[in-house]
């Protein structure tokens, strides 16, 4: 198995979740910035020239959710879920989390720390901090006296929020206004698994 991608990159997202997996694979850090994306061997992996990209055996799949959703069913490890219902609040979760976390997250960063200070703008900062607040609240509602989305147990949800959330720990974001969150996100990102996945144990 190969997973394609920098570990600065949502790449982080299938290389957190094979670390807790503990399954064999190889990592080749395929930058985006570099070029490496556009070459001919990387584009019959990924026709998008984007990364996360995996190849497992015959199976080549790219979009870093989709990776996991596929690695965490596979081959398990505890992560799955154990019913119907819950398989079906993972997929929510994960999808809940690109389509409403992901993109006021990112906005923040680049406009706060990804870019030269030159070149950000604080308005569209400001205008994404407060678009995240909604997500927030949702994430906080949902977690309220529990340890984790699903139930008692860490699951492929989590880390697939926690993995989108994790920017907010870059960004430098305040979380006290939301306490379940900001405690379920330093469970989450405390794990080795994740802390392997972006260099720090």
């Amino acid at each position: 198995m190969i997973l394609y991608g920098h570990p600065m990159s949502r790449a982080n997202r299938p290389l957190w979740l094979l670390h807790e997996l503990g399954v064999p694979f190889e990592h080749v850090p395929t930058h985006f910035a570099t070029g490496e994306t556009r070459k001919p061997e990387f584009l019959a992996i990924n026709p998008n020239g984007h990364v996360p990209a995996l190849v497992d055996g015959d199976v080549k799949l790219f979009e870093s959710m989709a990776i996991n959703l596929y690695l965490a069913r596979k081959y398990d490890g505890g992560l799955w879920p154990k019913s119907v219902a819950d398989e079906g609040r993972a997929y929510q979760w994960s999808f809940w989390a690109m389509t409403e976390a992901e993109e006021p997250l990112l906005t923040w960063l680049m406009n706060t720390v990804i870019r030269p200070p030159d070149q950000r703008d604080p308005a569209k900062a400001e205008d994404a901090k407060q678009r995240l607040a909604k997500p927030l609240d949702v994430l906080e509602g949902a977690l309220r006296g529990r340890p984790y989305l699903l139930g008692p147990s860490f699951s492929i949800a989590d880390l697939n929020v926690a993995s989108v959330l994790m920017w907010a720990r870059l960004g430098r974001i305040d979380l006290s206004r939301w306490p379940w969150v900001d405690a379920w996100l330093t469970r989450c990102l405390d794990r080795p698994a994740a802390k392997k996945a972006s260099g720090r144990g």
